[in-house]
This record gives C-alpha cells, structure tokens and sequence, in this order.
C-alpha cells in the first residue's frame, strides 16, 4: 500500500543461528508436518476471532489525519502504518524512515494520540512493513536485532496485534521471510503471559488469490509455529478496469474466495484443519478506496456496501481499507473526481458519505464503545471529565505552556488545560481549550492527548535577541507591554512593576508567554 509508556520488559528470548537454520531444513520435511497434525489433535485449531473492520492510517502523511479523536465506531480501531527499517541503522525501528519511535513522540505526539484514542474507548494495530522502505526482517539480518526491534515496538505501544505488510521485493527476499517467521513465532511466545499477540499478514492478491510468494510467505510462517489471525489480501490495483457491468466489488469478491481456499489448504498442509467458518475468519479483505494506482480502476461506495454486505454473510475475520486519510471528497484547488492516487482524498466523489461508514456496517468491533458524536466533547475532548479545582496543571512537569486566557495562541501552537495537551488549529486568544461548541470544528482546539507519566516541559518559545526590550526589574509595564527575558518573549497582562516573568507569584503572574507564529 502506498505509505504509552513502556511496558516492563518480559523475559528475552535470543534467537539463535541454530534455530533459524533448523527452520530453513525443516520447512520442505514431511516429517515436520506429521509432527503438526499431532499437536493439531492435541490443542486443535486457532479460534478466530469476531470480525473487525480497522482502517489503515498513514501516520507520516501530511496533513495528519486526527486518528485520535474518532468520529465514531467505524474510525475508532485504527492500523496505524508503517514502521520500517531506520536508513542508518535497519535494525532499529522507524515510521516510515523519517522518524524513530522516541522522534515520533515528540514530533507526531504519537504516544500521546494513541493514549487518547484508547481513553475514547479505540484501539490501535500498528502494521510492518508497506510498499515502500524496508521491512524490518528485509533490513536487520541479526536474529536477535529484530526480535528487539518488534518487541520494543509491541511494547512501547502495547499492542495486542500487529499487521506485516509484505509487498514489493519483500515477498522474494526468502532469507528475511524465514527471519521474520522466527521472530514473530518467538515474540508470540513471549507475549502469552501477557495479552497475547494476533498476528496478519497483508498480502497482495488477485481473482486468484495469493501469487506462489505470498503463499510461500504464509507457509513459513506457519512452519515457524506462527498462530496466524488470519491473512489479509490487498484487493487493489487489480489490473481489472471498473466499468458498470463490472464494478470491482465483483473481482474483489472473487480475491477474496480464492484467499479462504488457500488459507484453508496452507494450513491443512500442516496438519490443521479448519471448517468453513473458521477459514472466512482467517481472510481479510483490504480495498483502496476510491481511485487506485491504475487509471481505470475505481472503488466506489456501492463496491463497499456490496464488500460489507459480503464479509457478513461470509463471516470475514477482517475488513480494512486504504486509508482513513483519504476517506473524503478532493476539495479545491484539486478536482472532485481523479484520475491520480491522492493521500489526502479518495479522488471520487463521495457525496458526503464515508468509505468507512459503509465498509463497517453491522460488523462487529473490538471498539464497540465508542459511538458517533461520543469522541472527545464537542470540541473532541475526553468525555466529560469535570472542571474541578483538583484538575491542577503542574507548570514543572508540563510538556507545553498551561493555557492562559488572556494568551494568545497562533495556528500550530500546543498547550496544556486540565492534564490535556491541545493543538490550535487556528489563531485564538480567550477560548478556553474544552469550551463547549455545536459543532467540533468550530473550535480552535484539536485535543491530542493527555498529559503522560514522564512528561517534563518543552523549551521556551523564543525571538531573536533584540526583537522586544530586556526585562527591566525598575521599568512600569502595562497591559500589552512585551518583554523579552533572555531570547524568551513575553507580554504584560496588566500593570506591573518588579515582578520577574515566568515566576510564579500569588495571585498570577501578570505575563504571558508570546508564543511566535509557525
């Protein structure tokens, strides 16, 4: 497809050079399988689990799509994606190349974001991997380096599933196939102390179902002793033009008939047998909605309703799409209608309708709490969480300046209010962050999240020297003077005499941060 804090750390499990040869001998050995078919007999099957829908999210795309704050159910189980090899070093984990996970916190607030949508009653699923970049197991050719990079990303979000988009070169690489089915295998083991760990491949499929690669993909895996949640086809850039007679749900459907038989047959192979229903709940189905890659290929919003009304009847463990990001009407200066993938909008007219709302449709959701117009307040904060005294905001272990109500606060500039850190989306002054509005859009707050554990306060905005006056502890300052102590501006809010900015003082300090236009 195109683009919290730490839990304790369980006990480490090295791979060893041993291991991994082992697998590679032993995944063609008949004999391995008939050792299958009787640990199949003894535990029996993989239960799936209820169907889900949860759309991708590209998280370095920009704008940013405000995954956090979810309209309703339908955007409130989200996959957020990808994390890839870092370019200087591929066995340690990046978003998308541009961001470690530490960066991705302070720069995307992505911790943050996460901690607020689980607050709403969401959940996040974080994918491997994606058309471009490298795959973690395709760059970090250490054992023991990518199980660490997994497991500190399964960690640090404490996922309970994870998504591996395999695509592209990735799906020839056998070398990193095999390293990846033994890291998962072990970091599975680990995490069965704890939540568990539901593991999808995403795999690119046709009317036919998987290519060889894909099903070979699949086959390591299980060789390794993967419990597979299931294997989700990309259904997209088919190379079948959308026309009236011939919508593309049509093809899509076909994708996904031929994925359960080979799901089934893949994991017959060893040795576990899965009835009917058990096999739909093991096959995902992933459109790009809208326009595709290819000119004449279109995924229209009756392809989701026909899709939706498919999975249910069929019992599909997993719908998705690509991506919540485009989920919208192009809007000026673009055309309404593409021909041209866009990362922000589906290139289709949607109506005012959303791609998502009709993909999920009556599926059953691990976010299930969460209902439209439930998001944070009208303003898309926590539900009601009451102004009371005992809400104290600690200017010491705040990330960013407390608001202020005689601030002002240019587009872009982050605050904190009652333990919340909010974004302005626009100029204010005056409005406080979890004001009460119709229609959440009419704020000039976006609510990122709440303040986390280890928090501590972001550096002083700051002018070049010279653009106001030195604070003058002897100069009278009235209202709308500004100042700047040291490079750090700041302006009076009444009249005053004496009293040093940025110290605290009974009473309120009568100075305001100047916080500088991005």
């Amino acid at each position: 497809m195109t683009s919290l804090p730490s839990a304790p750390t369980p006990r480490r499990t090295r791979v060893s050079l041993l291991r991994l040869g082992v697998l590679l001998l032993t995944v063609g050995l008949t004999g391995w399988f008939g050792f299958q078919a009787i640990s199949a007999v003894a535990l029996g099957p993989a239960k799936p689990g209820p169907s889900t829908f949860s759309g991708y999210v590209d998280v370095t795309a920009t704008p940013s799509y405000a995954f956090e704050t979810p309209d309703g159910p339908a955007q409130s189980d989200v996959t957020l994606a990808f994390v890839v090899s870092d370019t200087q070093d591929p066995c340690v984990p990046s978003w998308g190349a541009y961001y470690s996970l530490d960066s991705a916190a302070a720069d995307l607030e992505l911790d943050r974001r996460v901690r607020q949508l689980r607050e709403v009653g969401g959940d996040v699923r974080v994918s491997f991997g994606g058309q471009a970049n490298s795959e973690l197991a395709v760059g970090c050719t250490d054992p023991d380096g990518l199980l660490d990079a997994y497991r500190s990303v399964v960690e640090r979000y404490s996922l309970t599933t994870i998504d591996l988009d395999i695509e592209g070169g990735a799906l020839d690489d056998t070398a990193s196939i095999a390293r990846r089915a033994v890291a998962i295998a072990t970091l599975q083991d680990e995490r069965l102390a704890d939540d568990g760990l539901a593991v999808w491949l995403t795999l690119p499929v046709g009317p036919t179902g998987l290519t060889a690669a894909g099903e070979q993909v699949v086959s390591q895996m299980l060789a390794a002793g993967v419990d597979l949640a299931g294997v989700n086809g990309m259904t997209m850039n088919l190379g079948v033009p959308t026309t009236a007679s011939q919508p593309q749900s049509d093809v899509i459907i076909d994708s996904a008939t031929a994925l359960h038989d080979q799901v089934s047959a893949l994991h017959e192979q060893v040795g576990i047998s899965l009835t009917e229903t058990q096999a739909w709940g093991k096959v995902g189905i992933t459109p790009m909605i809208g326009q595709n890659d290819i000119p004449n290929e279109r995924f229209t919003l009756a392809d989701a309703a026909i899709v939706n009304q498919f999975a249910r009847d069929t019992g599909v463990g997993l719908v998705s799409m690509w991506s919540l990001n485009r989920d919208g009407t192009c809007t000026a200066p673009l055309p309404s209608v593409l021909t041209v993938v866009q990362t922000s909008c589906s290139g289709v007219d949607q109506g005012g309708q959303l791609f998502a709302e009709a993909l999920a449709v009556d599926l059953p959701s691990s976010s299930a709490g969460v209902t439209s117009g439930e998001s944070p307040a009208p303003v898309a904060s926590p539900p009601a969480a009451p102004a009371t005294p005992q809400v104290v905001d600690d200017p010491e272990t705040s990330p960013y300046p407390i608001w202020d109500p005689l601030g002002t606060y240019p587009a872009g500039t982050k605050i904190v209010w009652r333990q919340q850190v909010y974004e302005a989306k626009f100029w204010t002054s005056g409005f406080a962050p979890d004001s009460a509005v119709a229609n959440a859009a009419d704020s000039p707050w976006s609510l990122l999240g709440p303040v986390l554990p280890g928090d501590t306060p972001a550096p002083l905005p700051t002018l070049p020297e010279g653009s106001y006056p030195q604070w003058d502890e002897e100069e009278v300052y009235t209202a709308g003077s500004r100042v700047q102590l040291g490079l750090v501006p700041y302006e009076a809010k009444w009249w005053t005499q004496g009293i040093e900015p940025g110290v605290s003082v009974e009473g309120g300090t009568p100075w305001v941060l100047v916080m500088p236009a991005r």
